[in-house]
C-alpha cells in the first residue's frame, strides 16, 4: 500500500512507548491512528503526541482512530490486554487476554483490513497464534515481537562485557518469548569470532539469566517494561513499511508444530516472508523442543 498508515490498539505504557519512539525517528510511516478503550485517554495521548511534530525527523498526521480505519491500514500493531503483575509469567496472562483479543480480532475484519498484524501483548507467541486463528490470515502476515527484545538485551550484555558495540555481536535469543526461552551459544559470534573467544562459560550462564531475568525485575522495580519494546516494535515496523528483508527473531509460525515460536525470520511488507534455518547442536535442539512443547501445551489447555 502507497499508504503507510499505522493503526495502534491499546494505547497504554507500551502502545504510547511505540508510538513516541516512532516519532523521535525516520519512519515510513506517515499517518498514526490510535484505537482504546478510554477515548479521553487517547484524545490527550493524539494532542500530546501532534505537539511532538515540530521537533520529530518524521511527518505523520495522528489522530484518534477506530476499527474502520483498517480500511487503508499498512499494519496493525496490537498492544492491548491486561499487564503482568509481579511475579506472574506471561503464561499466566494467557486467558485473560485471549477474550480481549477475539473482540478486536472480530472488529477489525468487519472493514476488510488487508495489512500485516504485529502482535506486542503478552504471552506474545500464544497472542499472534490466537491473533491469526481468529483473522484467518495468512500465518506470514501476522507476526509477534517475539524474542526481539530478549535479542537486544543479549547483544547490550554481551557488548557491554566485551567492550563492543551491540551492532557488532550476532546471535540471537530463540523460542517463547517467556522463561524456556534460551540463547543458541553455538551461533553467536562477535565480528567473524565465535563469542567464547571472548567470555567465559560462567560469563555465558550469568548473561543468559540476567536476558531472562530482565523482564521481572524492571516489573518489580517499576512495574512494566515499555521503552524497549517500544524500540522493537519501531524496528519490526521499519523492516515491514520499508520491505527491507531484514532478518528479525520475531514470533513467526512453525508449520511442523502447528505453533508461533520467536524464530529468525526475513521481515518485509509481507510480514515475516521466510524463516532463516541455522544449526543447533543437540542440547540446544532439546531446548527449542521443550520450549515449542511449552506453547503447545499451553494452546491446548486454552483450546480445552
Amino acid at each position: 500500500m502507497n499508504n503507510k498508515k499505522v493503526i495502534i490498539i491499546g494505547c497504554g505504557n507500551v502502545g504510547m512507548s511505540y508510538a513516541y519512539a516512532l516519532l523521535n525517528q525516520r519512519t515510513y510511516v506517515n499517518e498514526l491512528a490510535l484505537i482504546d478503550l478510554n477515548t479521553e485517554r487517547v484524545t490527550g495521548e493524539v494532542m500530546d503526541l501532534n505537539h511532538c511534530l515540530a521537533f520529530s525527523p518524521s511527518k505523520m498526521k495522528i489522530k484518534v482512530g477506530d476499527y474502520s480505519d483498517a480500511r487503508d491500514a499498512s499494519l496493525i500493531v496490537i498492544a492491548a490486554g491486561v499487564n503482568q503483575k509481579p511475579g506472574e509469567t506471561r503464561l499466566e496472562l494467557l486467558k485473560r487476554n485471549a477474550k480481549i483479543f477475539e473482540d478486536i480480532i472480530k472488529n477489525v475484519m468487519k472493514y476488510n483490513f488487508n495489512g500485516v498484524f504485529l502482535i506486542a501483548t503478552n504471552p506474545v507467541d500464544i497472542m499472534t497464534y490466537l491473533t491469526q486463528k481468529y483473522s484467518g490470515f495468512p500465518r506470514y502476515k501476522v507476526i509477534g515481537s517475539g524474542t526481539t527484545l530478549d535479542t537486544a538485551r543479549l547483544r547490550f550484555l554481551i557488548a557491554d562485557k566485551v567492550g563492543v558495540s551491540p551492532s557488532n555481536v550476532h546471535g540471537y535469543v530463540i523460542g517463547e518469548h517467556g522463561d524456556s526461552e534460551f540463547i543458541p551459544w553455538s551461533n553467536v559470534n562477535l565480528a567473524l569470532q565465535p563469542i567464547t573467544d571472548f567470555i567465559s562459560e560462567k560469563d555465558m550462564e550469568e548473561i543468559a539469566e540476567e536476558v531472562k531475568s530482565a523482564a521481572y525485575k524492571i516489573i518489580n522495580a517499576k512495574g512494566a517494561t515499555y521503552y524497549g519494546i517500544g524500540m522493537c516494535l519501531v524496528r519490526i515496523t521499519n523492516a515491514i513499511l520499508g520491505d527491507e528483508n531484514t532478518v528479525m527473531v520475531v514470533s513467526t509460525y512453525d508449520d511442523t508444530n502447528d505453533v508461533y515460536v520467536g524464530l529468525p525470520s526475513v521481515i518485509n511488507k509481507n510480514g515475516a516472508d521466510r524463516k532463516i534455518n541455522f544449526n543447533l547442536n543437540e542440547e540446544e535442539t532439546k531446548k527449542l523442543t521443550n520450549s515449542i512443547n511449552i506453547l503447545k501445551s499451553a494452546i491446548q489447555e486454552l483450546e480445552e
